[in-house]
């Protein structure tokens, strides 16, 4: 059976850690693990979740729950509460219901003090492991049967009615990801008509009615051609039918506009291992399953195949940002000119040289972030490029000791994390358990957390001249997931930040000893830095570069991926901590943060939309937008009177508030830019209460309690017997068409938004 371990190095001599491995969270198969009871209840939720599939696409993320609960032996003993039809809510039932859901929670908290979580959905994010592992021949040790096993569930799980996979789990099917959901079935060992429920066959089916996988987007078009043709990666393509991408890009002049510091960081950190396998013209082993692929994928042979003129190609269902013509015109002058010359001496001496500055670059970022790189896509490309450069070295076997940071079991099997939430969700959890105001309850809890938050705040920046790497300072942040990973995020900062602060006005022989004044600094100075000329926050490094660099956007199926970008999120979680630091440091760069709130909330105010929304870029949508602009603008110093962009925010949640007393908002609406209910006008606990929340911010109470009211009630209502809150829609986001199951949000919001209710309304 499958059990999690947490703060685990193992016994790898490549593995490497900063905080002695706190935050990690690795899973292991043991066959003698469990009782036959056990199992058989792992086993019914399998299956459970694969028959209701359709219902909900997200996993409940209930295996490592089990194992928790059950090594606790926790037990619900606050009596369930419901408030009936035409009954009030009284504060005894409020605070039942929170405590119940308090004391749950808190069972759930790793032994390091975190919370783990799935942090996953994107059907993109697995299949370039099984390719890596397939391709460098270490596919057998890394994922043995009762691995792969549970990547076939998982692919049979999120399989859509009409034979496809979508980019996420809740999305429609496209070329993308069916083929690489195709491709890895086939290599974990399925026939071409294999797979439960003839996965195999209806997902080729769903290939060739559109005209095979010669219209797969960019990405699948490079990890195909070192993997399945006779000219790339899986060697399914052929490096000839994908756009230019040429190393020689990363000793680009820094005056120039396109210089790759100015890139989003993801971006840049994608394309600089492709650019390396491009570079090299890599071919992964062509073996017999590569050869039976060529023919199952394509309806015409390889060498009839125009590889020039499939460049452009993209299929319908998964084009959502259409190449520009001047894109298209860069791409053929660099197919068409350059590449040729670069291709032949002199000039392949340049390429070279740009093919070692490339991977100076990738070795560099692997170091800094102890081999798990920036994420999940990143991890399997530049693991593939240090075997190209080196089978035997020791850099490739340092990427692999990290693999099992990805892997990630839940009821729909076995997946690839982004790169981990346990920062970010630590954080988020903390703050609602000291909304609660039960600390001589819960004390133990929030030390343990405290505890993690403090272990694992950056303590230094990037090693040696890290700007000339692109890297930007990072000591004093928080990551997304854990110290290791080394890479600063603003709102993860501002949220770790928010929560020290928080637990050092609260007695130290409780929740632990409160975090030095100087650690406190560096986390305002990562804020400060981050803050960008129109006021607004990016995410991890200063925007800047201009805007017109993002009609070059490479992909088909994200947007805003070229450049760093400001987002309202990030913007009011720094308000909200600065503000909260400026009452324990009043004196400390007094003026900067003042002028930074003052230019934060002028953001706020000027990206609302004209009906009071706010667009959510990280989670879904407008929703999730508005909780943290109306706490964000509250926070400062604005009121429901003195703010004309409160009132109106207000107004928007109003009138989306459902029969139900609940919010509903479809995913639909981050690609759309657009606010869209979920069908049926039903409701999604998350959502409401981010609405509930931010509502409760603006000063509902004092105005007209009764829509907190009907919130609240459908919040308690729908509380489960063991205290937590059922799994519903996915309700993450990232580059506005993927979305990314936040699977502790459930847990966390409902919590924390009953919590404010009881705090804020006067309840009978």
């Amino acid at each position: 059976m499958w059990r999690l371990k947490i703060a685990d190095g193992g016994n790898d001599p490549y593995i490497f850690s900063t905080n002695n491995f706190v935050g990690r969270q690795i899973w292991e198969f043991d066959p003698d693990y469990g009782t036959p009871e056990e199992r058989d209840e792992v086993e019914a939720a399998r299956e459970n979740f694969l028959k209701n599939r359709y219902q909900v696409q997200a996993s409940s993320d209930l295996i490592w729950r089990m194992q928790f609960l059950r090594e606790k032996n926790f037990k619900q003993t606050i009596a369930q509460v419901k408030v009936e039809d035409g009954k009030e809510i009284t504060k005894a039932n409020a605070t039942t219901a929170m405590k119940r859901g308090a004391h749950f929670f808190s069972a759930l908290q790793a032994s390091d003090g975190h919370w783990p979580a799935e942090n996953a959905g994107p059907l993109f994010f697995l299949p370039p492991l099984v390719f890596c592992l397939y391709i460098t021949g270490h596919l057998d040790t890394v994922l043995p049967v009762e691995y792969r096993k549970e990547i076939l569930h998982y692919l049979y799980c999120h399989q859509n009615e009409d034979g496809g996979w979508g980019l996420h789990v809740e999305g429609h099917s496209t070329m993308f990801c069916t083929t690489f959901s195709y491709i890895c079935m086939r290599i974990l060992g399925e026939g071409p008509d294999g797979g439960r429920d003839n996965a195999c066959a209806r997902g080729r089916k769903w290939i060739h009615d559109r005209g095979g996988v010669i219209s797969i987007p960019s990405w699948g078009k490079t990890w195909l051609s070192v993997s399945i043709s006779s000219v790339q990666i899986l060697g399914l393509f052929d490096w000839s039918g994908c756009n230019p991408m040429p190393p020689e890009f990363w000793f680009f002049p820094s005056f120039l506009p396109m210089h790759p510091g100015r890139m989003f960081c993801y971006c840049r950190m994608v394309y600089m291992p492709m650019s390396y396998l491009y570079g090299r013209r890599f071919i992964g082993p062509i073996t017999p399953l590569i050869l039976e692929l060529r023919q199952e994928l394509f309806l015409q042979p390889l060498n009839e195949i125009n590889w020039k003129k499939v460049r452009h190609l993209c299929a319908k269902e998964d084009l959502y940002y259409p190449h520009s013509l001047i894109q298209d015109l860069m791409w053929d002058s660099l197919y068409i000119c350059t590449e040729p010359l670069l291709t032949r001496w002199p000039f392949n001496k340049l390429r070279q040289k740009a093919l070692e500055v490339t991977m100076k670059h990738i070795h560099y970022e692997d170091e800094n972030t102890r081999y798990i790189t920036i994420g999940c896509i990143e991890k399997s490309l530049c693991m593939l490029a240090c075997w190209v450069e080196n089978p035997n070295g020791d850099y490739f076997k340092k990427h692999l000791a990290r693999t099992p940071d990805y892997i990630w079991i839940a009821e729909d099997g076995m997946k690839m994390q982004s790169f981990g939430s346990q920062a970010w969700d630590t954080s988020l959890a903390l703050q609602a358990l000291i909304a609660c105001n039960i600390t001589n309850e819960i004390g133990s809890t929030l030390k343990k957390g405290h505890e993690f938050i403090k272990e694992s705040q950056v303590k230094e920046n990037p090693s040696g001249d890290f700007k000339s790497m692109f890297r930007h300072i990072s000591k004093g942040s928080w990551t997304f997931s854990d110290q290791d990973h080394g890479w600063q995020i603003s709102d993860s900062t501002a949220e770790g930040l928010k929560c020290c602060l928080l637990l050092s006005t609260m007695p130290p022989e409780i929740v632990g000893v409160k975090m030095e004044s100087e650690q406190l600094f560096d986390a305002v100075n990562i804020l400060l830095s981050l803050q960008c000329k129109n006021g607004g926050l990016a995410v991890w490094e200063p925007a800047g570069a201009p805007k017109w660099l993002e009609l070059l956007n490479p992909t088909e199926f994200f947007a805003d991926v070229v450049l760093e970008h400001e987002y309202v999120e990030c913007t009011a979680s720094a308000i909200q901590a600065l503000v909260l630091f400026k009452k324990s440091y009043p004196g400390h760069r007094k003026n900067e943060i003042n002028n930074f709130i003052t230019n934060a909330v002028r953001f706020i105010e000027d990206v609302q939309n004209p009906d009071g929304s706010w667009y959510g870029n990280w989670g879904s949508c407008f929703t999730y937008g508005a909780w943290f602009s109306l706490g964000g603008l509250a926070t400062a110093g604005k009121t429901y009177n003195s703010c004309l962009a409160i009132r109106k925010g207000v107004e928007f949640l109003l009138k989306l508030q459902g029969d139900d007393g609940g919010w509903g908002e479809s995913w639909l609406s981050c690609p759309k830019e657009k606010y869209i209910p979920l069908e049926g006008n039903r409701s999604n606990l998350v959502q409401t209460a981010w609405a509930l929340m931010g509502l409760l911010h603006s000063g509902q109470a004092e105005r007209d309690p009764t829509p907190l009211h009907r919130a609240a009630k459908l919040l308690i209502n729908s509380q489960m017997e063991d205290g937590d809150f059922p799994q519903q829609e996915v309700t993450g986001v990232f580059k506005k068409n993927c979305m990314l199951h936040y699977a502790e949000y459930r847990s966390i919001f409902p919590l924390w938004a009953l919590a404010e209710y009881v705090r804020c309304v006067t309840l009978p």
